[in-house]
């Protein structure tokens, strides 16, 4: 047996991860720089010099918004002017899905960095990870699939495009990511209670929000199904040392399988790079044809910033709000209910 060594994967993924989530830090920092001159009691006065414009990427956590979106973009041909940058992410997830497995989750999403630090940092406080028994553990996350055919159904199946088109262009939709933004700044004792609980479960059992709550990420898993690249055993070369299912983060007996078509794998690759036998892992098109983990990284990375480059150059990356309607309606915002 020939032995490898591809841990280089992990600190790719890491790398790639920790740079957008502090890039989003500092990006929500000036948003609620951003906010703040609307609430502030200067804010009658012209616009300054030195106003801080609105970073356009807090609109990657709008995916509900993004989804109607989606829909009226495909059934009307209009481009949402309001959110324009949450609906090329929410495109761009849906679109590395279908090619690359769920590597937004793995790869791109904020909170699944998150997640994935806080099961580890409760795996060197109680030298373990918890696992829930089969049962428990498939009733819970059935509740994110559930979540997700709520807001399939109401969104995709009932909600017609004029009404998609109405509520896009409300007041409300205008500031959603502001209401998002005081939904954490603001919190009800309610939210505290239940984040502090997301927090206590995430540190026992690897990423309980992704597994069991996250509907945006159910969406993901499913389509991924139709993804052409799938994590691959070669059982001739695999020595049976069991480190590729002991480090999936999502539980998945990767060692006893040929072909992972899970949707919950997010092709994070963190199997791939914990195996220590050359050609008995890896990402595939097919049986034999293994695409190179750097290519596949590459191709996430490529895929995801490229579509922002293109939003960008094609306009549809900025919003379209005025200065006059923010100053109209950010200093309401928490009197502003849902339509």
């Amino acid at each position: 047996m020939q032995k490898i060594d591809r841990s280089y994967i992990r600190y790719i993924r890491y790398a790639v991860q920790w740079s957008i989530f502090f890039f989003l830090i500092y990006a929500g920092y000036k948003f609620y720089l951003f906010i703040e001159h609307f609430t502030s009691p200067d804010t009658q006065n012209p616009m300054p010099e030195t106003f801080l414009s609105r970073p356009p990427s807090v609109e990657g956590f709008l995916p509900i918004g993004a989804l109607m979106a989606l829909k009226l973009w495909i059934t009307t041909g209009i481009f949402d002017r309001i959110h324009p940058a949450g609906l090329v992410i929410f495109t761009v997830a849906v679109v590395m899905s279908f090619l690359l497995k769920k590597s937004f989750c793995g790869w791109i999403c904020p909170v699944g960095a998150l997640s994935d630090a806080l099961w580890k940092l409760g795996r060197k406080i109680f030298n373990r990870n918890f696992i829930l028994p089969k049962y428990g553990d498939y009733s819970l996350r059935s509740l994110k699939y559930l979540l997700m055919m709520f807001f399939i159904y109401v969104i995709v199946v009932k909600m017609p495009p004029s009404e998609i088109f109405t509520f896009l262009e409300g007041d409300y939709y205008k500031i959603a990511d502001v209401k998002m933004l005081y939904f954490f700044t603001k919190m009800t004792l309610v939210t505290f209670i239940t984040l502090l609980l997301l927090f206590i479960a995430s540190l026992f059992f690897k990423n309980s929000w992704c597994r069991y709550l996250c509907p945006y990420g159910a969406l993901l898993g499913i389509l991924s199904l139709c993804s052409p690249i799938k994590i691959t055993r070669n059982k001739d070369a695999c020595i049976d040392c069991g480190k590729c299912a002991k480090n999936c983060p999502s539980l998945l007996p990767v060692d006893k399988k040929i072909r992972i078509k899970s949707p919950e794998c997010t092709g994070c690759l963190t199997c791939v790079s914990h195996c220590p036998a050359k050609g008995a892992l890896d990402m595939s098109l097919t049986k034999s044809r293994v695409l190179n983990p750097l290519v596949f990284a590459i191709l996430i990375v490529g895929l995801f910033f490229g579509a922002i480059g293109v939003g960008k150059l094609t306009d549809k990356w900025n919003s379209t709000i005025t200065y006059e309607e923010y100053k109209r309606i950010i200093p309401h915002a928490s009197m502003l209910e849902h339509p």
